[in-house]
């Protein structure tokens, strides 16, 4: 097998890369050095990936995973929301899934078996199509299928524990496994898959159900996120997890946070849980600023706020 060589910092270290690693170079899909990954983030705003994978099909991505050196950090990227990129970038290998990951197919007893690359808007609608209920607050998750089944992602009172059947997940070494809902052990936001699996299709149960009454409630939760989130900016999506019983929005305006800025960073004037890139905030300008309103909330309300965004990467 053929192989590209490349240097490699540790992840989320912050020293400079050191140490070469290997990467298989006779894939079918796009393999990338240094690939800016700004574009391909909601925020809009981080460093390169020392590598950028699309791989064109499974045994692709299972063949070039089975090839790294043991050890190469590896992160999948679905739609990029609900994540930092820091601005040193990311070591090792970015996968990203694409079309080929992003199929959507109704089967028997009301199950939908979708791609890790489909965006949850893509099967909420199928479901609604096929006179599948259930799956409606699937229209008010801004991510991929990969994404929300990794760390349990929930919208309008229902969470991916609620509907997931099983998962395909490729490991770290290429090695490929399914898992059903019990083996993941959500709990809110969170599944115990480690660092490095990818989640490359789902299979989703709802319920029977009347499409007209479907659609209507996915237009509701559209028209809601729309009147009550800053959907139209350069932003990550829910910053912080609710704590028990609260709502994290509310602990960030009773401390005062509405509307903080640093740098090009904001705390969104219409929805406080949220952070927002006014134009040119590096990532270290937004990770900053939540780290800021963590420390006040903690200060006003004694409470620890715990990230929803997940930061990665090199600061």
């Amino acid at each position: 097998m053929g192989e590209r060589r490349f240097v490699s910092g540790a992840p989320g270290g912050g020293e400079e890369p050191g140490g070469s690693t290997s990467v298989p170079a006779n894939v079918e899909g796009v393999l990338k050095q240094g690939a800016p990954l700004a574009k391909l983030v909601w925020f809009k705003s981080g460093g390169n990936a020392d590598w950028l994978f699309e791989p064109a099909n499974l045994e692709d991505l299972t063949s070039f995973l089975g090839g790294l050196e043991p050890g190469t950090p590896v992160m999948a990227l679905g739609l990029g929301s609900n994540l930092i990129i820091r601005d040193g970038g990311v070591p090792g290998v970015v996968v990203r899934l694409g079309k080929p990951f992003s199929t959507v197919e109704v089967k028997r007893d009301h199950v939908v078996e979708c791609g890790g690359g489909a965006p949850g808007i893509l099967v909420a609608s199928a479901a609604r199509d096929a006179g599948i209920a259930g799956m409606e607050f699937l229209r008010g998750i801004p991510g991929t299928v990969g994404g929300f089944v990794r760390m349990n992602g929930g919208a309008y009172g229902r969470e991916v524990a609620d509907i997931l059947v099983d998962c395909d997940v490729v490991m770290p070494d290429g090695t490929c496994v399914t898992l059903p809902v019990q083996d993941l052990e959500y709990s809110y936001r969170h599944s115990r898959l480690t660092d490095g699996a990818i989640v490359v299709a789902a299979r989703f149960k709802g319920v029977e159900g009347n499409p007209e009454a479907i659609g209507a409630e996915m237009d509701r939760i559209a028209a809601e996120r729309e009147n009550s989130q800053p959907l139209r900016t350069k932003t990550g999506g829910s910053t912080f997890k609710n704590p028990e019983g609260q709502k994290a929005w509310q602990l960030v305006d009773e401390a005062g946070c509405r509307g903080l800025t640093m740098g090009g960073a904001q705390v969104s004037e219409k929805h406080c849980n949220f952070l927002i890139n006014t134009g040119d905030a590096t990532s270290s300008d937004i990770e900053n600023l939540g780290e800021e309103v963590r420390r006040r909330v903690s200060e006003k309300t004694g409470v620890s706020l715990e990230w929803e965004i997940k930061r990665v990467g090199r600061p």
